[in-house]
Order: C-alpha cells, then sequence, then structure tokens
C-alpha cells in the first residue's frame, strides 16, 4: 500500500459535502410532509 502525501492527502474528492446535506434534509422534510397530508388531510371550511 502507498502512503499518500501531504498535498496528495488535500487533492482528494469525494464524499458528503454540505449540500448534499441539506439536500437529504430537504427530502426528509418533504417526505414527512407528504405522509402527512395523506394520513391527516386538512379540513375543508
Amino acid at each position: 500500500m502507498k502512503e499518500l502525501e501531504l498535498n496528495e492527502l488535500q487533492n482528494i474528492n469525494g464524499g458528503f459535502g454540505p449540500w448534499t446535506i441539506v439536500g437529504i434534509g430537504a427530502g426528509i422534510i418533504t417526505l414527512v410532509g407528504i405522509i402527512d397530508g395523506y394520513v391527516r388531510p386538512p379540513a375543508c371550511n
């Protein structure tokens, strides 16, 4: 196995970024809202 130099370690790309976490959170909130609207629909006044 090759040991990486410091500059090689700093140039590694990939993994989760901050926008990935925001996107997953937004998807979960949307899914919860859809399920909530289906299970407990708002009444028409």
